[in-house]
Order: structure tokens, then sequence, then C-alpha cells
């Protein structure tokens, strides 16, 4: 995959200049190869040769390019690597670790995972936008379901109760008594908001879907009825980091207080990447199966 897609020309008229192609931009450069190090700010690997028409091809394995697309082929290692964050996303479809130098395609196959399903939303959570690129056809709604079911798990049952107990550590011994309820309390509206949200959508918008899939669907529901109320559920999560930020009296170490606003951090990202997947994912492969069945 990376010789694909970091495969860049450098047409060498003669005599100069030497442009770098990049997509649609044209980079104007000096033949110095050192430049190019500095210019990207990164290591590149590069295998380069200069053919009798004179086109310098750079094969370059560039780890900080954003916009790279993710494969079956490629290695499960290499994908970690690559972005840590799917590991969350590996856990979520039962993919478990130790999966040595197996591609994608082979670790799906053999945990029985739909691999396009698989790649579908560790792109999509990769490159952070709200766009869904193939085929929603390849998709297996019911391995985006577990997937999503399973996410719900991670954050009611074990991420969010081990900020609160990490919370408490960090804060119970404070004098300012006061705050520290106040923190408490906004965090426990918090997680209490967190589990309707997703208490709603196990009871109304899972339970739906299975049915639609069983060929027994409620007829007064329809996942539009989510794509309409669906809201996001972190303004309560950014109160509470004010609160902490900008009120919590400074002490002499902080480092545990500094630990749990990383994870407060880490979660409101992680929680609005959830929400997105359901918003520009489930919604639109439910929405082609409805349509398919005959329901919009």
């Amino acid at each position: 995959m990376w010789n694909d897609l970091f495969s860049s020309y450098l047409y060498l008229p003669y005599p100069e200049p030497y442009y770098l192609f990049l997509g649609r931009q044209r980079l104007e450069i000096p033949t110095n190869r050192d430049w190019l190090f500095k210019q990207f700010h990164v290591p590149l690997y590069t295998n380069y040769w200069i053919s009798t028409k004179r086109i310098f091809s750079i094969k370059a394995l560039c780890m900080d390019y954003k916009s790279v697309k993710f494969m079956p082929s490629d290695k499960m290692g290499d994908l970690i690597n690559h972005d840590y964050k799917l590991l969350l996303v590996m856990s979520r479809f039962g993919l478990p670790l130790g999966f040595g130098d197996k591609t994608v395609e082979q670790v799906c196959r053999e945990k029985e995972v739909n691999c396009p399903t698989f790649l579908a939303v560790a792109n999509f959570i990769h490159e952070g936008n709200n766009l869904l690129e193939g085929n929603l056809s390849q998709i297996s709604i019911r391995d985006l379901m577990d997937y999503l079911k399973q996410a719900h798990s991670y954050f009611l049952d074990f991420f969010l109760p081990s900020i609160r107990e990490r919370l408490v550590q960090a804060i119970s011994k404070s004098i300012h008594s006061e705050i520290t309820y106040l923190i408490l309390k906004f965090f426990d509206e918090y997680v209490a908001e967190v589990r309707r949200h997703m208490e709603y959508e196990e009871m109304n918008v899972f339970t739906y879907v299975d049915a639609l899939l069983d060929g027994t669907p409620d007829s007064r529901y329809t996942i539009s009825v989510f794509a309409r109320r669906h809201n996001q559920i972190g303004m309560k999560l950014v109160e509470l980091k004010n609160i902490i930020l900008k009120y919590y009296p400074e002490q002499g170490n902080n480092n545990l207080l500094n630990a749990v606003l990383i994870d407060i951090f880490s979660c409101e990202e992680d929680l609005a990447s959830h929400c997105k997947i359901e918003d520009f994912l489930l919604v639109p492969v439910v929405r082609q199966l409805e349509k398919k069945k005959g329901i919009l």
C-alpha cells in the first residue's frame, strides 16, 4: 500500500528546474535530495531511479501523511503503528493482539469479521472527517452493530468508571470541598446523560435494525427518526474540563489530575468519533437497507 500511496514523480526536463508533482500540486525543488527530508520533516525511505524519459520516481514511506487509506493487504501492525487509536477499533471488533505479520484481511478472516466493515470504520476514524468513501453494500450491518455495542460497553462499563475513580483520587484530599463536590456532580450528570443516550440507542435503534435484518421491522420507526433526534453528548464534559482548568486551586503536584484531564480529553474525542460513525456510517447503510426492503 505504501508504495502505491506515496509514489510521486519528479519530471526532469533538461535543463532545470525540477518539479515534484503531488496530486494536483506542483512544487519546484532543488536537486539536493536532503531538501526532501527537510521539506517534509519526516524520514523518507526512498527507492529512486532515472529512466530514459528522465522521470525520477520517489516511493516514500511518510508515516505522518493523514490521507493514507488502509487496505486489506496492509499488515495489521502497520495500522496500529500508524494510528494507535485503531487499537480500540480492533478491540471493539473482537480482534485480539498477537497477530504477528498477518494482514488486515487475514486477521479479520480468522475471527470472522467483515474486512470492509473494519476498514470503513478504521479509515473513517483515522481521517477524522465526515466523509465516507467506498461501497456501502460491502459493509456488514451486523458487524457494525456489534462494534457499536462493544463501544457502548467500553464507555459505560470501563472508561467512564475508570475516569471517575481516578478523579476521586486526584481531588479527594482537596480542602476546597465545594469545588470538589461540583466537579463530581458534573461528572456524574455527564455519565448519566451518556447512559441515557446509549440506552435509547440499544432499546430503540439497535432493536429496530436487528428486526429489519430479520425481516420484521417496526413500521412505526425508521432510521430517519434516530437521525433527526441524534445529538452530541459532549457539552457537560466541556463544562467539566473548564471547571477543572479554570477554577480548581493549585496544588503542589497535579500529576494525577493532569492524567485524569488527558483521559477526559481522550474520552470526549472518542465519544465524538463514535457519534459520527453512527451518523455517517450506520444511518446511511441502514437507510440503504430500508430502501431495498421498500420501507422508504
